[in-house]
């Protein structure tokens, strides 16, 4: 094959520039005042809004080895804890920057990557000491509530964010805005089994800090929420004022949760309640969702049902395996509710046979793969000597004989089969005669959803019809169109949401709305981001202290190495270079480092806009670091910080020395491993130093430009 190489080890590395380039592009992507981007497909002219890295790299036309490492990177990032990739991406770039500008000053290679991996791993362990074990995370951001509460009735005050802080904002919420959005779970037309979903959820939110709330409505004059031993129920959710003539607190469905007071203050008036909400996770929710606020009222929810079957089982953990989401084009996002069962997209067709069933007990079967004619299973291994003209590649299965159609057919009516789930495609034409003869099939649906209710219905999966026998079909499964908040049956046209549950089923939805087709994928990003920050938390057991406390103690940290005249490690290398040349090049690789995460801080407090340009953020970043310096212990100075309200909270604050109730928290594991992939990446390209080219791309770089940088075999 024709070939082309250059040489990218040079001063002005290559690939690193490369890096830098695909990184600037997402710094917007930090801190929680993340700007979107949108996403234009030339081909379909579709636009699509994103503010995650993973979108963001998916979209690009990654033609480079570097911007291909990137995108691995990245990706094996987001399969194993789903957040921490716009980190990763922006410490990739920052990192990039640093390593060229120690080439340019001549530092060799072998130190760069000793001195900088000794660094990280020493700075991995000095952030140990910030780690804060669930159970205290959950009572410092619980007492900082009744801290702020008292502030307020003393000053009058709304605290230092008014109504633009998160927290407060949701309480504000809860008293003045829609009953809908106190809990969002839709229970409306919810019958049977749908009551225990109810009674988990009120008992659970009896001791849970986001409902048992000490905030009344404004002009409430009323006894505190609070008295003796219970929760009175009127106080948390009979509310005489309200706005009524704001698009941002609307009352839409006042009339169905009107109807539904009495059972809320039946469930309520029980046990004690924790007023702090010591025993539920919505502040560990919303202290790790970041500012996004739609997303934390779902977990709420979430967690409070799981909270109460936890119990039950002895695990404290989020069970990612019983969630799933379903968008729903055409309503505001003041709809997004969490759903018991399984929602999903249907066709009128599909909701006719659903009508028909009118909460009748369904016969269920499972299939475990595609419902077409030509599926054949994972591992099927064809006769020998057996020569294929022709397979149809269409994923529906083309046009499907009819004795296949029929005989498919005869079996589900022979076993009285109603409803059919697949995990796969579905042949179209034998979707069609399934509808004819009354029979709902949905196709695509994950394999959770089938082990859910196998275990809920007694089914048991199949891979063709054919091995279908009476064992195979479970009972109890019910069907009905999803309705909205204010008990409406939702009829968007050409799909249709519709609910399917049974007795017992743990599944739960997270039905995410909006009026814009562009912002589904962004609203179900931002729910599953929350959702892992969360689960890997409980997890962890522990979380970091947000807002950039635990960067600043690397920066300190490195500050104190940079000093150190002894080596890092025992690296070989090292070990290797004379004493003085050691440090000299020792102390300018540490401060590359470092200018990693100094950056990172800067630019966060700039697109949270607590800083006016980067150079008031180093600044403000500096005074933090010398204060650490001079308090002696960095680390307690920081987490001092952290309690009274965040570590780096910027000049432009309007009350500095104000104690605030606005805790961010980070995951631990996450925010780690997204540093060592970052360092790995910037070290792995920094290490190469050829560019190898085959194919016929060499007669278009023979034309090029950049032909001189190449020489051709």
């Amino acid at each position: 094959l024709p070939m082309a190489f250059r040489d990218v080890n040079a001063r002005r590395h290559i690939g690193l520039q490369q890096l830098s380039s695909l990184a600037s592009i997402g710094r917007t992507f930090l801190g929680p005042m993340k700007s979107h981007k949108f996403i234009v497909d030339e081909s379909t002219n579709q636009s699509t809004l994103i503010c995650s890295a993973v979108r963001l790299i998916e979209s690009l036309d990654l033609t480079s080895a570097a911007g291909q490492l990137l995108n691995e990177t990245i990706q094996a990032q987001n399969k194993e804890f789903k957040t921490g990739m716009s980190t990763l991406l922006f410490l990739v770039g920052a990192w990039s920057n640093a390593v060229v500008e120690c080439l340019q000053q001549n530092v060799p290679v072998p130190a760069i990557v000793s001195v900088m991996s000794e660094g990280l791993n020493s700075c991995c362990e000095r952030v140990q000491c910030l780690q804060i074990p669930i159970h205290d995370v959950k009572k410092e951001l619980c007492s900082s509530r009744v801290r702020l509460k008292a502030f307020e009735s003393k000053t009058g005050q709304a605290g230092r964010d008014g109504l633009t802080n998160p927290w407060n904002l949701l309480c504000f919420q809860r008293d003045i805005s829609a009953p809908e959005e106190i809990i969002p779970i839709n229970s409306s037309s919810h019958q049977g089994d749908d009551c225990h979903f109810n009674k988990c959820l009120v008992s659970s939110l009896a001791g849970f800090g986001s409902v048992a709330s000490l905030v009344k409505a404004a002009g409430d004059k009323s006894s505190s929420v609070l008295s003796g031993s219970g929760v009175t129920a009127s106080s948390c959710i009979a509310v005489t004022q309200k706005l009524t003539h704001s698009r941002h607190f609307s009352t839409l469905g006042k009339s169905h949760f009107s109807s539904q007071q009495g059972n809320f203050q039946g469930y309520l008036s029980g046990p004690s309640a924790d007023p702090c909400g010591c025993y539920g996770l919505g502040h560990l929710a919303m202290a790790l969702s970041h500012g996004n606020q739609t997303s934390v009222k779902l977990l709420q929810s979430i967690a409070a049902y799981q909270q109460e079957r936890a119990e039950c089982s002895g695990s404290s953990q989020i069970n990612i395996t019983e969630i799933v989401t379903c968008c729903v084009l055409g309503l505001p996002e003041s709809y997004s509710c969490v759903s018991p069962g399984f929602v999903t997209l249907v066709s009128p067709e599909q909701a006719t046979v659903i009508k028909h069933f009118a909460d009748k007990p369904l016969r269920i079967l499972l299939m475990d793969g595609d419902l077409t004619e030509q599926y054949r299973h994972l591992g099927f291994n064809r006769p020998q000597n057996v020569r294929t003209i022709l397979e149809h590649p269409n994923p529906q299965g083309g046009r499907a004989g009819d004795a296949w159609l029929s005989r498919m057919l005869d079996i589900l009516m022979t076993f009285e089969v109603n409803l059919v789930l697949v995990k796969g495609n579905v042949c179209e034409n034998f979707m069609e005669r399934c509808i004819g003869s009354r029979i709902l099939v949905i196709g695509c649906v994950a394999r959770d959803v089938l082990c859910a209710f196998g275990a809920a219905t007694g089914a048991q999966a199949v891979t063709y019809l054919s091995q279908l026998n009476a064992s195979c079909v479970g009972n109890g499964a019910r069907a009905e169109l999803w309705k909205a908040s204010d008990g409406r049956a939702m009829d968007l046209g050409e799909l249709v949401p519709a609910r399917i549950s049974a007795g017992g089923i743990p599944l739960l939805t997270a039905v995410l709305t909006t009026a814009l087709p562009s912002k589904v994928q962004l609203l179900e990003d931002q729910f599953w981001t929350s959702l892992y920050r969360l689960h890997h938390a409980l997890k962890d057991g522990k979380v970091f202290p947000g807002g950039g406390a635990v960067e600043l103690l690397c920066l300190s940290h490195i500050q104190v190495l940079a000093e150190q005249p002894e080596p890092l490690g025992n690296d070989k290398p090292v070990r290797e270079f004379p004493s003085p040349w050691l440090a000299e090049y020792k102390s300018i690789v540490l401060q590359a480092l470092g200018s990693g995460w100094k950056w990172y801080l800067s630019v966060v407090l700039c697109n949270t806009a607590k800083a006016r340009s980067e150079l008031e953020a180093c600044a403000a970043v500096d005074h933090h670091l010398q204060k650490a310096a001079a308090c002696g212990s960095p680390s307690a100075y920081i987490l001092e910080e952290f309690k009274r309200g965040g570590v780096l909270r910027g000049g432009s604050d309007p009350f500095p020395d104000q104690v605030t109730d606005l805790k961010v928290c980070d995951n631990v594991a996450a925010k780690t491993e997204a540093w060592r992939r970052a360092l790995d990446l910037v070290l792995l390209v920094l290490q190469t130093d050829t560019e190898i080219i085959t194919g016929p791309t060499r007669n278009q770089l023979l034309n090029s430009p950049v032909s001189g940088e190449f020489m051709f075999l």
